[in-house]
């Protein structure tokens, strides 16, 4: 994507951050929560296409709050919902699959009219999210497809594909920073519970495959398939002494050129990793502009990232909120993927890769970062 591109589109989700409270639209649509003659819009199940009271409450069940996105989504959701007129409840589930089946039982108990939800595993809430469907919620996924249930009336995200081929051709304009090739490199990816996690590995490998077959790109330990390269539980620990095994037992007398890293914290462990084994650093991927990684990109130790801002995640999903308090209906999604019930509407934003060379651009109506930066 062009810095210029990246400018503008920064630009308009600052702008568009400000007509929240007024249902304004933010990210790659632009849609009338009030505009009942739009021909694109759908009637979904929940409230059997009627709107509800402008100050009913609305649930978030996040995951967790381990890393910098889920925490920005917690206090952006409690601040934009209470903006908005709702009454906002917003718990976090610290990975734990139970803790969050309860949570959602609790806010149906509290007359929540819509749960927004980011499923910590998308295959094991169909039986509480049926249980809410049946009492008039409408639900919504966050960030994440919720699986193998009919109890979903659209999931807002940026696009997951997207997001892993974005990575695989950043590493590859990275590994051609070093010179001509062959490359060695390795394969990370992010929790197997996670159904974004798959979608960015394949979407990555989409990319890096044909140059492993040929003879570009080698990925010396072998380890090429999604369960191989997993990481259970996003936990860079994991991440970390998995790559202290893979350049103890492979690279001896070799050089690692770059790594495919699903998102930030997974690759400031792999860079850890090798600094500790005394070795250059590889060219290194990442996800979600996390201020840490911000930092390191700006001083050359992690080559890039790809930025999903939350305020746009947030955003749109406020915005799809006050679809359904005022009509009870949502606008045409951006595409349907099928979640092994039924077709789900998906409200897609496009996600933007981060690299030294557009980081001020990227950030420049961001202080915090813009500081990290200059600093």
């Amino acid at each position: 994507m062009k810095s210029k591109l990246a400018k503008v589109a920064i630009g308009l989700v600052v702008a568009s951050l400000s007509l929240t409270a007024c249902g304004g639209g933010r990210g790659s649509e632009t849609t009338d929560p009030g505009n009942t003659t739009d021909p694109g819009a759908t009637s979904t199940g929940g409230g059997g296409g009627e709107g509800f009271a402008a100050d009913a409450t609305i649930g978030v069940a996040l995951p967790w709050l381990g890393t910098q996105n889920w925490a920005e989504a917690d206090t952006m959701f409690k601040a934009k919902l209470e903006e908005a007129g709702f009454k906002a409840v917003v718990q976090a589930a610290d990975n734990k699959v139970p803790s969050q089946q309860q949570q959602i039982e609790s806010m149906v108990e509290q007359g929540a009219k819509v749960i927004v939800v980011g499923p910590i595993d998308g295959t094991q809430l169909g039986s509480v999210l049926e249980t809410a469907k049946a009492a008039g919620v409408y639900i919504l996924g966050y960030d994440r497809m919720i699986e193998n249930t009919e109890a979903v009336d659209g999931v807002i995200q940026f696009g997951s594909v997207r997001t892993g081929q974005l990575q695989g051709q950043s590493l590859l304009d990275g590994l051609a920073t070093k010179g001509d090739g062959p490359y060695n490199i390795e394969l990370f990816a992010g929790g197997p519970a996670d159904p974004n996690a798959g979608l960015f590995f394949q979407g990555a490998m989409e990319v890096l495959q044909p140059k492993i077959d040929d003879g570009t790109l080698t990925v010396v330990s072998g380890q090429t398939d999604f369960t191989q390269a997993a990481t259970q539980d996003w936990d860079n620990s994991k991440a970390q002494a998995r790559m202290d095994s893979i350049l103890a037992g492979n690279y001896e007398g070799k050089q690692l050129d770059g790594v495919l890293s699903p998102n930030d914290g997974i690759a400031r462990a792999i860079l850890t990793s090798n600094q500790q084994a005394g070795r250059d650093l590889p060219i290194v991927t990442g996800l979600d502009a996390e201020n840490e990684s911000v930092k390191w990109i700006a001083d050359g130790r992690q080559y890039s990232t790809v930025a999903k801002p939350t305020d746009q995640l947030v955003g749109k999903t406020i915005e799809l909120i006050q679809a359904l308090q005022s009509t009870g209906t949502l606008p045409e999604p951006s595409e349907k993927a099928d979640n092994g019930a039924k077709e789900v509407g998906i409200y897609q934003l496009d996600p933007l890769v981060v690299t030294k060379d557009n980081l001020k651009e990227a950030f420049a109506n961001d202080p915090e970062r813009l500081a990290l930066i200059e600093g």
